[in-house]
């Protein structure tokens, strides 16, 4: 019996970190839809405004992550990844090496779209699946997989080696410690696109703003100091007052 558990048994993986040589040709990916980059985007965007993003970090959209399996290359091109340091910050990085460059990612994100649902494949041998390879090899924290047509979001943490699926907190969202936010969902329009995006809150439950939302927030803050001048001088001419006459010290 121990001999036939023996033979069963999954062969063992043997993972090393090691840089991909210069000539090396990494696949293009295309983009599967047009909504894609726009999701991307967006998560990127609030977080630059909020002044959330640093230098050592990366955050990358359809980038190649790498690794060496059984002394093949392997590199998979999530939709959305976060690093928090990376040992060197280069502006023209195309794929990147975890332990050997910096960090292991703390999140990926994969958006589901209509292909062979590639995002659970759990396929070990060559080239193994996407959720074998961001679970066992790369051994990433946090794994979201976003539905943008009806706003599902699966929200994976690793415990003991293993993805598990995680419910939301009363508002529908998701903490995450790496990088001290909320994730959650948002229904609504930007850049002509009406539907379902990913948002990021912080502590406090405010949501991390777009610059369109900036600028609609500054307009409101102007009209309401313009309110506010025009009552004070209506209240000042009803009490005989001419406000231009008003000291400016």
């Amino acid at each position: 019996m121990a001999t036939q558990l023996e033979q069963t048994k999954a062969p063992q993986l043997v993972i090393s970190w090691e840089a991909l040589p210069d000539d090396f040709q990494l696949e293009d990916e295309p983009v599967e839809n047009t909504g894609q980059p726009l999701l991307t985007g967006a998560l990127r965007e609030s977080l630059e405004i909020s002044g959330f993003i640093q230098p050592q970090m990366l955050i990358a959209s359809n980038f190649g992550l790498c690794a060496t399996v059984n002394g093949q290359f392997v590199i998979k091109a999530p939709d959305w990844v976060y690093v928090p340091r990376v040992n060197q910050a280069l502006c023209d990085r195309k794929s990147y090496t975890p332990n050997l460059e910096g960090d292991v990612p703390q999140v990926v994100m994969e958006f589901l779209s209509d292909t062979d649902g590639q995002e659970y494949s759990v396929k070990r041998t060559y080239p193994p699946g996407k959720w074998f390879f961001y679970e066992q090899i790369l051994q990433v924290p946090i794994y979201v997989i976003f539905d943008p047509n009806d706003g599902l979001l699966e929200f994976y943490q690793l415990e003991n080696g293993r993805y598990e699926l995680k419910q939301p907190d009363e508002n529908g969202r998701h903490w995450i410690d790496a990088m001290n936010l909320f994730l959650g969902t948002w229904q609504g329009t930007k850049e002509a696109r009406t539907g379902y995006w990913l948002r990021w809150w912080d502590g406090a439950g405010n949501l991390l703003p777009w610059a369109v939302e900036m600028i609609e927030i500054e307009r409101q803050r102007a009209e309401i100091e313009r309110q506010q001048k025009e009552r004070l001088i209506t209240f000042l001419r009803s009490q005989g007052i001419d406000p231009n006459d008003l000291p400016t010290d």
